[in-house]
């Protein structure tokens, strides 16, 4: 495996980067600003990327656009559409339904979801209240289509890259969760010193930074095995890293909190927008450490659950 990034990969990453720089989030209250949200929605609609998937991306492509968004908080849909467009390329507006739920729904007309071979199609309903801040759920209304068929080995493959895709969003969270608590230790004083020069803060920091690597690692070998290995050996190293990362990312954004002090709970922090995401990522198709230690033939057996 060579985990060193394309000149490509790296010109993708850094428009992902310049684009949620740019028309991402900077505060709570930018989360209602509609005009903002509506240059991003074009932005994102221009670049082509909720067809990553049908246009020929590789996992690891998937996972650096996923990733950029997660650190600055894009809220219009990616994650969803991108997973829908594995399913069922050329479904305009659509994005995973993930346990009778449409996730990632803002603005989508139809929920893609898988029943034994077939993938199906129906229309949205309302969206519904949730916890996660930056991405809406929605529900699924009226009779389902059937728009596909699910090859043997298809439902592993795309369950890799589900899990992948929501772990780069924990990465991602984790990043962004990370700057905007060292930004803060720099500029916040106590005693007439900024609080990140106190060993205190700084090692807090510090072990945070340190499972923000680990993530990078893990993730980077399971977005490469989502292509380059076997089925069943891409969802084990996919579990892996969703199990890992979702470890250290909650950890992170509660250390983030946690440097912010008393601000830190407050709705007007941005830190509790990114813990809220991290969580909801968490639960979007989670992994146990039993199902980490179970053989390939069970392993296999599960690959295919939770795209329904």
């Amino acid at each position: 495996m060579d985990a060193r990034l394309t000149p490509e990969q790296h010109q993708l990453r850094a428009a992902a980067a310049r684009l949620a720089d740019d028309l991402g989030p900077r505060s709570v209250l930018d989360l209602d600003d509609t005009d903002r949200i509506d240059r991003l929605e074009k932005a994102v609609e221009a670049t082509g990327w909720r067809r990553l998937r049908s246009d020929g991306a590789s996992g690891v492509e998937v996972a650096l656009v996923v990733e950029e968004f997660g650190r600055g908080l894009v809220d219009v849909p990616l994650l969803g559409p991108v997973l829908a467009d594995d399913l069922a390329p050329g479904i305009s507006a659509s994005t995973v339904v993930v346990d009778g739920v449409a996730r990632d729904a803002r603005g989508m007309r139809r929920g893609v979801f898988t029943e034994d071979d077939r993938v199906l199609a129906a229309a949205l309903g309302p969206l519904l209240p949730a916890a996660d801040l930056t991405r809406h759920s929605a529900s699924v209304t009226g009779p389902p289509d059937q728009v596909a068929t699910l090859t043997a080995e298809s439902p592993a493959r795309r369950r890799a890259l589900a899990l992948v895709a929501t772990t780069a969003d924990l990465l991602g969270t984790s990043r962004g969760a990370h700057a905007l608590a060292v930004d803060y230790a720099r500029v916040r004083e106590q005693y007439g010193k900024p609080i990140g020069s106190y060993q205190a803060v700084a090692h807090l920091l510090a072990e945070a930074l340190a499972l923000i690597e680990g993530s990078v690692s893990v993730l980077r070998h399971a977005a490469w095995a989502v292509d380059e290995l076997p089925p069943e050996e891409a969802v084990r190293a996919a579990r892996i890293a969703k199990l890992y990362c979702a470890r250290a990312a909650r950890t992170v954004c509660e250390t983030a909190i946690q440097v912010h002090g008393g601000i830190g709970n407050t709705w007007e922090c941005l830190a509790h927008v990114y813990l809220r995401r991290a969580l909801t990522s968490i639960e979007l198709f989670p992994v146990s450490l039993e199902e980490i230690t179970v053989g390939h033939g069970d392993a296999v057996g599960e690959a295919g659950r939770g795209l329904s």
